[in-house]
């Protein structure tokens, strides 16, 4: 069964524009504001893969004029989340394979490497902060929420890096993660099983609070490699969504 998004652009994005209003409260300017909310409607699947737009429609919808729009764009195009075809328009990109799986393999050796840190020594304020984050996720488990459970999932990810003062390691990866977010998004929203996830999470804290780093490196492993697992299926259950 194809995903349903839950708002397309042939939908109206009226939602959106909401969004974009509280950004420019936050001091955003017009052209950062429409991008941001873009790409997060993209990365979200709230504008699917092959979502046709055009500049003037977010231009109606967001109510700002078309230079931001278009800057936009060309920002999203080059991180390859639009692509822009001439005489024919401008579409979300399909989520492209390869790239899916260089991110992951980028992931797989640098978070290898970080959660092995973290074995050594973590901060107690970040041990509390990834304890915290797995209460919430069992929260999204009990109450389901693809996006919250998607943002902790993140969160978590992220917390790990900045205890072990790699915060800039985590936004290198963040420029390579676009199709790879893409899909692990699809997977969340299309099963919401989500104990084993969050039972590897958990598993991964407990051996960091013991000092194993060999258990915490083959958990970190295991984890990552479900994208393998779960694109296969993926690809199966909505071929039009990969290139």
């Amino acid at each position: 069964m194809e995903y349903t998004p839950k708002l397309s652009s042939k939908a109206g994005l009226s939602p959106a524009a909401n969004s974009l209003s509280s950004m420019n409260k936050q001091s955003y300017s017009t052209r950062d504001a429409v991008y941001v909310t873009l790409k997060q409607l993209i990365l979200n699947l709230k504008m699917p893969p092959g979502t046709a737009i055009s500049e003037k429609e977010i231009s109606l919808e967001f109510q700002v004029s078309r230079t931001p729009v278009r800057e936009s764009f060309v920002r999203l195009a080059q991180e390859g989340l639009l692509e822009v075809y001439p005489q024919r328009g401008t579409y979300v990109s399909l989520i492209q394979l390869d790239l899916v799986e260089e991110a992951r393999f980028m992931r797989e050796q640098l978070e290898r490497a970080v959660i092995r840190l973290a074995c050594e020594h973590f901060p107690d304020e970040q041990m509390m902060a990834l304890e915290q984050n797995l209460a919430r996720q069992q929260e999204c488990r009990v109450n389901p929420d693809d996006e919250r459970m998607f943002q902790l999932d993140e969160e978590f990810h992220s917390t790990l890096f900045a205890g072990c003062n790699k915060s800039n390691t985590w936004t290198v990866i963040q420029q390579m993660n676009v199709h790879l977010n893409r899909s692990r998004m699809l997977r969340l929203s299309s099963d919401h099983q989500w104990d084993h996830l969050i039972e590897q999470h958990r598993s991964m804290v407990q051996a960091i609070q013991e000092h194993d780093a060999l258990t915490a490196e083959r958990l970190m492993q295991e984890h990552l490699h479900l994208t393998v697992t779960d694109l296969a299926v993926l690809q199966d259950t909505y071929p039009s969504y990969f290139q």
